[in-house]
C-alpha cells in the first residue's frame, strides 16, 4: 500500500478560508509543547506572547506600530505574488527606502519646512523601487529568475547600510558609534492619536490596504495582474504583457517596502542604525500568505505576526526565552501554513500497488526490467488474452 497525494476537484472554500487559523492554533500548541521539552516554560511563553499583549491597553501601540510596516510590505508582495512574481527582496528595499529618506534628512538637517518630511516619503519610494527595478530588469531583459535575484541583492542591500553608518553618514558628535544624527522635528513622523506610540504610519498603511483592495478587485490593472499569474497563455491572448506586469509587480513590492521603510526611519526609530533591518521584509512574507494575499487579511496577520515581535520582547525578559523563538514561532506559522494548504488541495488517498511492479528507486523511476522478466509479463499477457 502506497500513500499519494490526489488532487481535489474542488477545494473547500471554507478550508482555505479556515487554514490559516488552524496553522495559527497548531503553532500555538506545538510551541508550547516543543520549549517545554527544551525545559522552558512552554505554555508561559505562549500566554506571554500572544495573550499578555492582547490585555494591555499599552502593547496595544506597540503591536499597531510594528503591524504597520508589516502590512504595508506584505501588501506590496501580494500584488507581486498574484501575478507569479515572486519578490523575495523586500528586506533590501526596505533598507533603501530607509536610506533614501535619510539622505534627504540629513542634507536637509539645517534646514526647517513642511516640504522635509513629504519629500523624505516621496525619496523613500522611489529608493524601494529603484532596488526592485534591478531584479525586474534581469528578469525582462535576461530571464533571470527573481527569486535568487531579488534575494542575493538584500545582503547588498545591508553591506550598503554598514557601510554608510560607518563612513560617510556617521555621526561626528556620536562618540563613535555607527549611526546618524537624530533626525529633527521637521522629520520625523507625527503621531496620529497624541500622547501615544501610534505615529501617521498606522493609519496610511490601513488606507493603502483597502486602495490595495479596491484596485485589485476593481480595476483593469487588477484583472490583469489575476489573469497573468492564474492563466499566461489566456493573458497572453487577452493582450496583457507579462514583462509589462513583471514591472508592475516589482515596482508595487519596491515602493510599499520603501513607503516602509522611510516610515521607520522617520517614526520609532528617528534616525539610521546598523540595527534598522529588522527582518520585516521576511517576515511580512508570511503576513501575505496568512492573510490569504488579500488586503484585509493582511491587516488581521500582520497584527498576529506583530505578536511574536512584541510578546517575544516580553517572554525574553519574564521567562527567560531566547531572542531565536521569535524566528521559531514565525517558522512553524509558514510550515503549517503551507501543509494546511497541501491538504486543503489534495487529500492523501492510499492505494494498492500491483503485484510485481518494480519499487521506485531513490530518484522516483523505477529500475529497468530484465529480458526475462518482460518476456514472463508477454506470456502472462497472452494467456489472460
Amino acid at each position: 500500500m502506497a500513500l499519494i497525494l490526489e488532487p481535489r476537484r474542488e477545494p473547500s472554500r471554507a478550508m482555505v478560508l479556515a487554514a490559516p487559523l488552524i496553522a495559527v492554533v497548531a503553532t500555538l500548541v506545538t510551541g508550547a509543547i516543543a520549549f517545554t521539552l527544551l525545559g522552558y516554560d512552554g505554555f508561559g511563553a505562549i500566554r506571554e506572547i500572544f495573550v499578555s499583549p492582547l490585555l494591555s491597553a499599552y502593547r496595544w501601540q506597540d503591536l499597531l506600530v510594528k503591524a504597520a510596516p508589516l502590512a504595508l510590505i506584505a501588501t506590496g508582495l501580494s500584488i507581486g505574488f498574484r501575478a507569479n512574481v515572486w519578490n523575495i527582496g523586500a528586506e533590501g528595499q526596505y533598507i533603501l527606502g530607509g536610506l533614501a529618506g535619510t539622505g534627504i534628512a540629513l542634507a536637509a538637517y539645517d534646514m526647517e519646512g513642511g516640504w522635509i518630511l513629504p519629500l523624505m516619503i516621496v525619496c523613500g519610494i522611489l529608493g524601494g523601487m529603484a532596488w526592485a527595478s534591478i531584479p525586474a530588469i534581469l528578469k525582462t531583459r535576461l530571464n533571470v529568475n527573481e527569486i535568487l535575484s531579488s534575494l542575493m541583492l538584500n545582503y547588498v542591500a545591508i553591506q550598503l547600510l554598514y557601510y554608510l553608518m560607518r563612513g560617510p553618514w556617521k555621526d561626528p558628535m556620536g562618540f563613535n558609534f555607527p549611526q546618524t544624527r537624530l533626525f529633527t522635528d521637521w522629520e520625523t513622523l507625527p503621531m496620529a492619536v497624541p500622547g501615544t506610540l501610534i505615529h501617521i504610519g498606522v493609519p496610511i498603511a490601513l488606507a493603502l490596504a483597502l486602495t490595495v483592495w479596491l484596485l485589485i478587485a476593481r480595476s483593469i490593472t487588477g484583472f490583469q495582474i489575476r489573469v497573468v499569474g492564474l492563466a499566461p497563455q489566456a493573458a497572453r491572448y487577452g493582450g496583457f504583457s507579462a514583462p509589462s506586469t513583471t514591472w508592475l509587480a516589482l515596482m508595487a513590492g519596491g515602493a510599499f517596502a520603501g513607503l516602509a521603510g522611510v516610515l521607520e526611519a522617520a517614526g520609532p526609530f528617528a534616525q539610521m542604525v546598523p540595527a534598522f533591518p529588522t527582518g520585516y521584509g521576511y517576515t511580512a512574507i508570511i503576513v501575505a500568505f496568512l492573510g490569504r494575499l488579500h488586503p484585509v487579511g493582511i491587516l488581521l496577520a500582520a497584527m498576529v505576526l506583530a505578536l511574536t515581535y512584541v510578546g517575544g520582547d516580553t517572554a525574553q525578559t519574564t521567562i527567560g526565552l531566547p531572542a531565536a523563538a521569535i524566528g521559531v514561532f514565525q517558522a512553524m506559522m509558514l510550515f503549517f501554513l503551507l501543509a494546511a494548504d497541501i491538504l486543503v488541495r489534495y487529500r492523501l488517498v492510499r492505494r494498492r500497488q500491483p503485484t510485481g511492479a518494480p519499487a521506485p528507486t531513490a530518484a522516483g523511476v523505477p529500475p529497468q526490467a530484465s529480458p526475462d522478466t518482460l518476456a514472463q509479463e508477454a506470456r502472462a499477457e497472452g494467456v489472460a488474452a
